[in-house]
């Protein structure tokens, strides 16, 4: 015990070396921000599903010189091909919890183009005209995005970025004629609007 604690200063100063190598920041930057976009299913899933709005809500921190993180929250309704189904207005509500680590420079104090990577979850429901030949279902995502954001001033930024969703346990529809699950990806872009500080 007695050498632990006389050890800890020098533990201490380990640890300050090591995060100033990191470029660790003592007061990280931390912002909110919101999306707009559009996107889809691609492979079997987009075959009858077509492009479709989505609105996100998002947390940040830039806790590194060139990396960040961020959680969020993301809903999309997609149309489900009228042929496939009878009501017109049939679609698929997807709710998304997700979490990405993002890379990238900083240009000229205002550009700041990454690319970032992830996991998240989303939960896809069919609207009533649609419950009949889609099942609600629970699918894993691994998100690859790229994009660019621009500071407008010393809080305000926008951007514009897109991104690919690797999908699991995709089982909310059988391909057509067939009773195999139809599989695929998910893409998506949006335009950024968010503050930091």
């Amino acid at each position: 015990m007695a050498a632990l604690a006389l050890a800890s200063p020098a533990f201490a100063i380990e640890a300050q070396r090591v995060a100033g190598a990191l470029d660790v920041r003592e007061q990280p930057e931390v912002g909110l921000d919101v999306r707009l976009g559009l996107g889809s299913f691609t492979g079997d899933l987009g075959e009858d599903v077509g492009v479709g709005p989505l609105f996100s809500i998002n947390a940040d921190a830039q806790a590194w010189k060139y990396v960040g993180i961020e959680v969020g929250y993301e809903l999309q309704r997609m149309p489900v091909d009228s042929r496939r189904v009878d009501d017109e207005d049939a679609g698929l509500w997807r709710n998304n919890l997700g979490l990405m680590a993002k890379a990238g420079p900083l240009i000229d104090q205002k550009w700041r183009p990454f690319v970032g990577a992830g996991v998240g979850l989303s939960y896809v429901d069919p609207s009533d005209g649609a419950d009949g030949v889609y099942d609600s279902d629970w699918m894993t995502e691994l998100p690859l995005a790229a994009g660019v954001d621009y500071r407008l001033g010393s809080v305000l930024f926008a951007g514009a970025r897109a991104t690919y969703r690797l999908l699991g346990g995709e089982n909310m529809v059988d391909r057509p004629g067939t009773t195999s699950a139809a599989k695929g990806s998910l893409f998506n872009a949006n335009l950024t609007l968010g503050g930091r500080f």
